[in-house]
C-alpha cells in the first residue's frame, strides 16, 4: 500500500469536506454583514423620518446590530458543523436570568420606548404626572427628568410615568386661568362684573379667543364669589395669574367694592 497516496487522499477528503464549509461560512459572513449594514441603514432612515428621539435611535440600532450579528454567528457555526442547540439554550437561559434580575429596569425601558414612540409630551412641555409638575428637561431610556416650578430637578421612572395619568399643559398652546374673587353682599353684581371684565380686557397677555368670562359662582357665607376665567398662552400662565389677581384687587378698591374679611369688634364695658 502506498502510504503517500493514502495520506493525499485523506487530506483531499478533509479539504473537500471542511474547505467547502469554510468557503460557505466566508460567503455567508460577507453576505450577512452586507445585509446587516443595509438593514441598519434602512432602520436608521425610518427612525429619523418618524422623528424618534436620538437616544432611542442609538439604543435600538445597537440592539438590532448585536441581535443580527449573534444570529449570523450562530448561522456560521451551524454551517461549520458546530452544534448550535446548546448555544441557543445558553442564550435563552441568560436572557431569562437577566430579565428576572432587571425586571424593574426593563419595565422602565419599555416605558421609555412607549414615551418616545407615542410622544405624549416632548422636551420643553409643562406636564403633571406622578404627583409632580414641571417642564420636561430630558427624556432618557429609563427615566424622564423635569425641572420643577421652583427650579428643582425631578426624576420620574419611565415605567411609572407611562402607566399613569399625564396632563400636558403645553400641547394646546393656550390655558385657562381659574381665579375666584369674593365681594361683599352689599356690592352691586353688575358693577363688579364690569370692573373684573375691564381688568381682563386691559391685560396685554389675556387673549380674546377664547373670550374671558366673569360669572357669579357661589353665594358663600360671607361673600358673593365670582369665577374669573381669562385665557392666555401657555407660557404666560403664571404672569396672568399673579398680575390679574393684583390688578383685580386694585380695581375693586378703586371702585369702592369691598372684599370681605374677618373683623374684630372691640366691646367696651361702661365703667
Amino acid at each position: 500500500m502506498d502510504l503517500e497516496n493514502v495520506d493525499a487522499e485523506k487530506w483531499l477528503e478533509l479539504a473537500t469536506k471542511y474547505g467547502l464549509k469554510i468557503i460557505g461560512a466566508i460567503v455567508i459572513w460577507i453576505i450577512g454583514s452586507w445585509l446587516i449594514k443595509k438593514i441598519l441603514n434602512a432602520s436608521r432612515k425610518i427612525m429619523t423620518k418618524s422623528a424618534y428621539e436620538e437616544s432611542l435611535q442609538k439604543f435600538l440600532i445597537n440592539l438590532l446590530n448585536w441581535s443580527l450579528k449573534i444570529l449570523l454567528i450562530i448561522t456560521l457555526l451551524g454551517t461549520l458543523g458546530v452544534p448550535t442547540t446548546s448555544f441557543a439554550a445558553v442564550i435563552a437561559a441568560a436572557g431569562l436570568a437577566i430579565g428576572m434580575a432587571l425586571q424593574g429596569s426593563l419595565g422602565n425601558f419599555a416605558g421609555g420606548v412607549l414615551i418616545m414612540v407615542f410622544k405624549p409630551f416632548k422636551i420643553g412641555d409643562l406636564i403633571e404626572a406622578q404627583g409632580e409638575i414641571g417642564v420636561v428637561k430630558h427624556i432618557e431610556i429609563f427615566t424622564t427628568k423635569l425641572t420643577g416650578l421652583s427650579n428643582k430637578e425631578i426624576i420620574i421612572p419611565n415605567g411609572a410615568l407611562s402607566n399613569g395619568n399625564i396632563i400636558n399643559y403645553t400641547t394646546e398652546g393656550t390655558r385657562r386661568v381659574d381665579l375666584v374673587f369674593g365681594v361683599d353682599y352689599d356690592s352691586d353684581i353688575k358693577k363688579t362684573k364690569e370692573v373684573l371684565m375691564s381688568v381682563l380686557k386691559s391685560h396685554p397677555k389675556v387673549i380674546d379667543t377664547p373670550e374671558p368670562t366673569v360669572n357669579v359662582m357661589e353665594l358663600a357665607d360671607s361673600s358673593v364669589n365670582f369665577a374669573v376665567r381669562p385665557w392666555c398662552k401657555s407660557e404666560d400662565y403664571w404672569a396672568v395669574y399673579f398680575e390679574v389677581t393684583e390688578n383685580a384687587k386694585e380695581a375693586l378698591d378703586a371702585a369702592g367694592i369691598e372684599i370681605p374679611y374677618p373683623h374684630q369688634v372691640e366691646i367696651r364695658k361702661n365703667a
